[in-house]
């Protein structure tokens, strides 16, 4: 595993390279203050795993940060690493590319428990975002039906939520690559979102409960 750190404060770096050590003991962590030089490192390390970008860095507030990762490298897992928690700044992140968003003041257990999240493919959301669902939608099933999402595109969307991959959930399903891909594809016209970050997100606000499957 290859780790990106993006945070211009040293003492926190630090603190989450010990983190990742613990998790995984072989990882290989690069350290960067600011987006200059985590692209720089991204250039020269083409097999980073993961990055954990602060969004508060010397030059670049909030999310220009993240999108100025994201047009650089689209392909590599970005997690953000934040102080604030407000629901504005959560959807943002996702909006821009996020995989994750991590509150810097959570514990260490949860903070490894969030990394592992993401390594294994799956979304990331904070407790505040959960809270915040609208508690009076409808079912589950009655929310996917009302968004046109039912039958096989709702078995492929609980397994996207999972972090399936399109052969993955091919396989599983028994259903051609192309279809799968087909069905995602009306998944996202149906929630007006353009990744399954954006698509887990949107359901999690609207009340679907996600931590059994995202968690």
């Amino acid at each position: 595993m290859r780790a990106l750190l993006v945070d211009d404060h040293a003492l926190f770096r630090e603190g989450m390279k010990h983190l990742l050590k613990h998790l995984r003991p072989d990882v290989t962590i690069y350290q960067a203050a600011s987006v200059r030089e985590a692209t720089e490192i991204l250039a020269e390390h083409l097999d980073v795993d993961l990055v954990l970008l602060d969004l508060q860095l010397p030059g670049m507030r909030g999310v220009q940060a993240l999108s100025a990762m994201r047009q650089f490298n689209d392909d590599v897992p970005i997690v953000v690493l934040s102080g604030a928690e407000d629901g504005e700044t959560v959807r943002a992140s996702i909006e821009c590319g996020a995989m994750g968003f991590i509150r810097k003041s959570v514990n260490p257990d949860e903070m490894l428990s969030a990394v592992e999240t993401v390594l294994a493919g799956k979304v990331y959301l904070p407790e505040a975002v959960l809270d915040a669902a609208d508690t009076s939608a409808p079912s589950q099933d009655s929310l996917l039906v009302g968004l046109g999402i039912a039958g096989r595109r709702a078995e492929v969307l609980v397994h996207l939520a999972k972090g399936k991959s399109t052969k993955s959930i091919a396989r599983e399903l028994g259903i051609s690559d192309t279809t799968v891909k087909t069905h995602i594809q009306a998944i996202y016209d149906a929630l007006s979102v353009h990744s399954r970050t954006q698509a887990i997100y949107v359901l999690a606000r609207h009340g679907w409960a996600l931590a059994d499957i995202t968690h």
